[in-house]
């Protein structure tokens, strides 16, 4: 029923229990899981993983902490990993302006350019930004105009700027920080997004959600956050997880179908909702 748009299970933070943590996620009933690489010493875990586990899907990208990384070699390589039938979409990317791990001009520079290779491509992008909301406006309105595939992850501006977002053809992701105290502006967020383009994500295994605020942050936790979201929208747990799932696969699975092969080449349907392992027979 779950899905959690946004983690990154190729992390350290996971490497002792990855597979107890995705085998718990299957429990609590997650349906789809994105995991996403945002640096090139992450891609081939990530690859590792979705392989693994049918309904774990990918993103690969260069987060705009590490943007300094961004060569014409990287580029490359990217290209090639977004061959895989299983990688879904090109993120996280965009600007950071909080931490300034890399200059402004080249997180602007390797935004742009990664924007670039998704469109032509036409694969959606997974869209980081943090006290950059002008640089980001002004760049993702120049790249799609009007047009764009792709979602704003852990969404921390207002409903002003949702609405441009909105209007250019984004969807809004939000994390477990809804349910931390002092949230008048996420939820004023909330209450006003078109249910047909909310996503939830839990950004593992970082922004634990309460009840668990403090420990590490694991994809099943996403339950907590869908259900703040409900009680935000005045709805039923069960409408709204739909709801994100139906969204979900809109925009990551609806134009990529997934081959037993993983790479380009391979034919098939987007596997039924449940995290078995790569190749263990389907459950009828």
């Amino acid at each position: 029923m779950f899905v959690d748009s946004h983690c990154h299970l190729e992390m350290d933070s996971f490497e002792q229990d990855r597979d107890k943590v995705i085998e718990k996620s299957s429990e609590e009933g997650l349906d789809y899981i994105l995991t996403v690489g945002t640096e090139e010493r992450y891609f081939e875990k990530v690859v590792g993983i979705i392989e693994k586990y049918d309904n774990i899907y990918g993103a690969i990208g260069i987060h705009p902490h590490s943007s300094s990384e961004y060569t014409e070699k990287t580029a490359k390589i990217i290209r090639k990993y977004l061959m895989h039938k299983k990688i879904v979409a090109y993120g996280e990317i965009g600007l950071d302006f909080f931490r300034n791990y890399s200059p402004k001009d080249t997180q602007i520079k390797a935004f742009k350019d990664q924007l670039m290779t998704a469109k032509s491509l036409n694969i959606p992008v997974i869209i980081h930004s943090r006290h950059a909301r002008d640089e980001t406006l002004s760049i993702l309105q120049e790249t799609y105009h009007g047009n764009a595939s792709g979602v704003i992850h852990c969404y921390s501006y207002d409903m002003d700027t949702a609405r441009k977002l909105l209007d250019m053809g984004f969807y809004i992701s939000i994390p477990g920080t809804i349910t931390y105290a002092n949230t008048q502006k996420a939820t004023e967020v909330v209450k006003n997004i078109p249910m047909d383009r909310l996503l939830a994500e839990t950004d593992a295994p970082f922004l634990t959600p309460v009840p668990h605020r403090g420990k590490r942050n694991e994809p099943h936790f996403v339950k907590y956050t869908i259900a703040r979201l409900a009680q935000i929208k005045n709805k039923g747990i069960e409408e709204v997880a739909s709801s994100i799932r139906e969204n979900f696969v809109r925009l990551f699975l609806g134009q990529k179908h997934i081959g037993s092969d993983g790479f380009a080449g391979g034919g098939g349907d987007v596997p039924s909702p449940t995290l078995r392992r790569a190749g263990a027979s389907q459950q009828t």
